[in-house]
């Protein structure tokens, strides 16, 4: 090969490579192409291999032709580098673009589920008052579940809780959080204002209101002098903080095993305000909760004296609480993890 075919070679490679940067759709063409032609091992490169068949003489010239047809490829690859990359650019911010006039795209929230929203809420109306939030064992044995709280083996009041007992000897689901009492009174030293929320077990068939789990917050006060006047104005502050100012309460007699003596405490109906309707029976009232002063024999159970502490204790659930404040009629609601129900409650 001579000096003329090498320069038309490198004529032809320089009009070939020019025409086809031309006509390169996208940078990443265009870097493709620069590397077949001006790469290490590309065609420029193999076309100055035939140089060392040259005359000596011939070989300067070959090198200048090479140079200038490398120094126009490379112009021409960054130019047209720079005109596609530029306009990609321009593409990609149009597409891009940001309509600062456009809505937000809300970002969804999640919330307590209305159970536990309720056990805060009563957590913080009697947070008020001195009490103190404490945690006690879901998995509880029979004597502190039942025996403790003067409910022994064979007394009646064990027909009211059905139990459910797990596989280790003596220990059961509890099945209210009043054993929470004993182990307060067992660590505190009176004066005592304590609440014990938690999830309480029971084997009972599902319906509108009953259910096999649920919650529970009970209240306890132990102190010297303790009265069912303190108790009663205890609980009228917590309906008016609940429910609103002006509503009217009252106590009703019941029957607790741990306490003497027991009563129910009852709101004017939510619903007809104390005139009557079916919502509460056509009584006009509503019960809330049980209470009632503690029995000697559990203070005793928990290691203090009855002849000088005495105090009183209630239980409420805050799904029951929830369905009187919201007029709703089927506690399963709260069950069922149906987003259209709890979402109501953000």
């Amino acid at each position: 090969m001579d000096l003329a075919d090498l320069t038309r070679e490198l004529e032809g490679l320089q009009t070939e490579t020019l025409d086809a940067v031309a006509a390169a759709p996208d940078a990443a063409a265009l870097d493709a192409l620069e590397l077949d032609v001006l790469g290490k091992k590309g065609r420029l490169t193999g076309v100055l291999r035939g140089i060392g068949g040259l005359a000596a003489e011939d070989r300067p010239k070959v090198g200048a032709i090479a140079n200038r047809v490398r120094i126009a490829l490379e112009a021409a690859l960054a130019a047209r580098g720079a005109e596609l990359r530029g306009s990609e650019l321009t593409a990609r911010l149009l597409a891009e673009t940001l309509d600062v006039t456009l809505p937000g795209r809300p970002i969804r929230r999640g919330s307590l589920h209305p159970s536990i929203e309720g056990m805060s809420e009563i957590a913080r109306i009697f947070e008020q008052f001195g009490f103190v939030t404490y945690e006690s064992p879901e998995i509880e044995d029979d004597v502190t579940n039942f025996q403790m709280l003067n409910i022994p083996p064979d007394h009646p009041a064990r027909d009211l809780w059905d139990t459910l007992y797990v596989d280790v000897e003596g220990r059961l689901l509890r099945t209210h959080t009043s054993p929470g009492q004993i182990h307060v009174m067992r660590t505190e030293t009176p004066p005592i204002r304590a609440l014990l929320p938690g999830r309480c077990y029971r084997y009972e068939a599902v319906d509108a209101s009953h259910a096999s789990e649920f919650f529970q917050v009970e209240g306890l006060m132990i102190d010297e002098g303790t009265t069912m006047a303190d108790l009663k104005g205890l609980l009228d502050q917590f309906a008016q903080a609940m429910f609103g100012s002006g509503k009217r309460t009252r106590f009703r007699p019941g029957y607790y095993p741990f306490t003497e003596p027991s009563v129910a405490f009852d709101v004017e109906c939510l619903v007809c305000g104390g005139v009557g309707c079916p919502a509460c029976g056509r009584s006009g009232w509503m019960t809330i909760l049980g209470a009632g002063m503690v029995h000697p024999v559990v203070l005793q159970y928990g290691g203090l004296d009855p002849e000088r502490y005495q105090g009183f204790a209630f239980g409420m659930g805050p799904e029951r609480i929830k369905m009187l404040k919201h007029g709703i009629t089927d506690l399963r609601l709260f069950l069922d993890d149906d987003l259209r129900f709890l979402e109501q409650f953000r």
